[in-house]
């Protein structure tokens, strides 16, 4: 079978946020699938959501039936990618990255300081915008002098629409999928008590519980429960899950313990067991401050009008994190060549992974077109 994934993790050193902190020394680590042209024109940057990372997919055509199926392990996004598949890793060569602050890899809270301790509270701030400036320096790394496309969903549409903005020379096409032009109240809310539940609990030791041997479970754990009821849809919720009780019950639960409460204790854990807490806090606080009009313009489409790619607007008619109207503002305030759809989901916010069909369908044309 042939192997047509690898990993990398590039160094940079002297790497400027917007807040004026440098980074002397600081790491991305990225996948790439598929193979770069002879004229360098055919890579696509794969923008991954909050809690993502860079293995967007596994890069065989059937993970499951692989020799070494560990080695093989389905993606996050594996009905897109891969080859013979909407985004083709026969055709396009594809780097998924993941993003600076996270836990996958890149340099994040529990990266080594220098000292020999986490960097934990003393991570700095970051930005939708740093996140795209560390993957410009990763772009330059690589020798890829424009995307054919960048394309992301929710964080990563954040993402792709700021590479857009910031870089518009190197950004052919975009999809911005399931993301808005800038978050709003609902969304600040939102965000502001997923960071509240990491903070408040007791382990979380100002965010150095790392130093502390300590970690603070039960506050990711719920931050996570407050994100993916935005996640998901009400009307899909009510039709899976009722008001039925969960049998049997786990052990500890109270006696009355209804079935979207396990469903909802099962995601916590899930992430967990995966996810870094200060990770999510870094990065729930910089999609929390989304917003293209900043240090630009006050209104939408001047502040948009330096983009020079063709894109592509996504949104998911019951996404009630990103609801399909903010997600069209976007669409009708974007210069030039803009082509917008809205997926019919029941899913809600989800639909942007769990219809990977239409998605990769309408990806796919805007990819040919």
């Amino acid at each position: 079978m042939p192997v047509t994934g690898r990993t990398g993790l590039a160094g940079f050193t002297d790497l400027a946020l917007e807040s004026g902190y440098v980074f002397e020394e600081m790491h991305i680590a990225y996948e790439t699938f598929g193979t770069l042209n002879a004229e360098r024109t055919n890579a696509v940057l794969i923008e991954h959501a909050l809690t993502g990372d860079a293995h967007v997919t596994s890069g065989v055509a059937e993970p499951a039936t692989a020799e070494h199926p560990s080695s093989f392990a389905p993606g996050w996004w594996e009905e897109v990618i891969g080859p013979g598949r909407p985004i083709d890793t026969d055709e396009f060569f594809v780097v998924c990255a993941n993003a600076l602050g996270g836990c996958n890899g890149s340099t994040g809270p529990t990266t080594i300081h220098a000292d020999g301790l986490p960097y934990g509270s003393r991570f700095p701030a970051l930005t939708v915008r740093d996140l795209v400036t560390a993957e410009l320096a990763l772009t330059d790394r690589l020798g890829i002098e424009s995307w054919h496309a960048v394309i992301g969903g929710s964080m990563g549409g954040a993402r792709a629409l700021e590479f857009a903005l910031l870089a518009p020379e190197r950004v052919r096409k975009a999809t911005v999928l399931a993301a808005p032009a800038y978050s709003d109240a609902d969304q600040i809310a939102w965000a502001h008590t997923q960071i509240q539940a990491i903070a408040l609990d007791p382990d979380y030791c100002g965010g150095d519980y790392a130093a502390l041997g300590r970690f603070p479970a039960a506050g990711l754990g719920l931050a996570r429960q407050i994100a993916h009821l935005t996640y998901r849809n009400d009307v899909e919720l009510n039709h899976r899950f009722a008001n039925a009780h969960q049998f049997p019950r786990p052990a500890g639960a109270p006696d009355t313990y209804y079935s979207i409460q396990s469903y909802l204790d099962h995601q916590a854990r899930k992430l967990v067991h995966r996810f870094d807490a200060e990770s999510y806090r870094v990065l729930t606080a910089a999609l929390r401050d989304h917003d293209v009009r900043r240090g630009r313009h006050s209104d939408l489409a001047e502040a948009l009008a330096g983009a020079r790619s063709e894109f592509q607007v996504i949104g998911i008619s019951t996404d009630r994190l990103y609801p399909p109207a903010q997600v069209a503002e976007l669409a009708a305030a974007l210069p030039g060549t803009v082509t917008h759809h809205t997926i019919e989901s029941w899913a809600g916010h989800d639909g942007f992974l769990t219809e990977g069909q239409k998605v990769g369908r309408l990806v796919r044309g805007f990819l040919e077109g």
